[in-house]
């Protein structure tokens, strides 16, 4: 795809752009649109959210860069509410992109922006519909994933596609590193998109419900482990959930989020001997440097991971003061 964010457009009249977005994933769209000279008249994001124990609102990083190139913010709780579909009618747009908004947009939205309401969705359509497309690719074991830009329509992610660019997922890709290449991917093709829409030359594709599939919102129960599993899949689950919301388990009663880990195979010898006396989530190595969990097939060698109300580590780090011991079981609740 040809690479065009540092090109200045030159029109006689800017595209007036509703820009939608709330995450990290939504900023580099946003630099790029208005890089490339569109008019972004206004900017929706979800309000500000409590964080830590001090609850302090902490602003979205849409909102931020907005306000860092003076662009007006709504930060509405609910979307759909009269008041501010009224608000979108009076501003007028010609377009409407979303990226990671976080609200679905009613019909009446749909409809006011002529050249309609364009989504950058972070999967190669119609795979990975939904609300987490990044993590659940690399939880699935996929090697590629893309971005998708898209007509948005009634159903969720449902509407014609207009662009898409592929990604490769390396095998040490998490779902933070995931998101970087995607947003980066997306700034790109949305200025490809919009002007192919703005031409007149956007092609619509219609999408293939036989090779839809959906990318279900993550909670913290996504990140419970079962190490009666395959090594290989509590791995991908591990770099998937890094670094929100975590994949985890509790060892003493104590919460342990694991991040990075080597997934060894059933035929190394220490897995094979341990199998003789041990049953799935039971630590059966404690070295210096890594501390080793027996799966349903094969076993874990966590190399990073954070306790429970202590900041992110290595293993070395945490073997140096909490030791565990050959024997030890991983539980999924507190209760052991």
């Amino acid at each position: 795809m040809k690479k065009n964010m540092n090109t200045k457009r030159k029109t006689e009249a800017a595209m007036k752009i509703i820009y939608m977005g709330t995450p990290e994933f939504a900023v580099p769209p946003l630099k790029a649109i208005i890089e490339n000279d569109y008019e972004v008249v206004a900017v929706f994001t979800q309000p500000d959210k409590p964080k830590g124990r001090s609850k302090k609102l902490i602003a979205p990083p849409v909102k931020e860069e907005a306000l860092s190139h003076d662009i007006p913010v709504y930060q509405p709780e609910k979307l759909r509410d009269r008041e501010n579909v009224d608000i979108i009618k009076s501003i007028a747009p010609d377009m409407i992109v979303v990226a990671a908004y976080g609200q679905i947009l009613p019909v009446d939205i749909l409809e006011i922006p002529p050249m309609g309401c364009i989504n950058i969705h972070a999967s190669l359509l119609p795979k990975y519909r939904g609300a987490a497309p990044i993590e659940r690719c690399i939880i699935d074991g996929e090697s590629e994933t893309g971005v998708t830009t898209m007509y948005m329509a009634k159903g969720l992610d449902t509407g014609d596609m207009i662009d898409c660019d592929r990604v490769a997922i390396d095998s040490n890709d998490t779902g933070g590193t995931l998101t970087e290449k995607l947003s980066k991917a997306g700034a790109e093709l949305i200025i490809k998109t919009m002007g192919e829409l703005e031409n007149g030359l956007a092609k619509r594709t219609p999408q293939d419900e036989a090779k839809s599939s959906y990318a279900a919102m993550l909670s913290k129960e996504t990140g419970l482990i079962d190490f009666d599993g395959p090594a290989e899949k509590v791995e991908r689950l591990m770099r998937g959930l890094d670094p929100r919301p975590s994949a985890y388990t509790f060892i003493k009663g104590k919460q342990i989020k694991l991040f990075r880990a080597d997934a060894l195979s059933e035929e190394e010898n220490v897995v094979s001997e341990a199998r003789k006396e041990y049953k799935p989530g039971t630590i059966i190595e404690s070295e210096k440097k890594f501390f080793t969990i027996l799966c349903g097939e094969g076993a874990l060698r966590i190399r990073s991971l954070q306790p429970e109300g202590k900041g992110r580590m290595d293993a070395a780090s945490y073997q140096n003061g909490n030791r565990l011991a050959v024997g030890e079981l991983c539980s999924k609740t507190k209760d052991i």
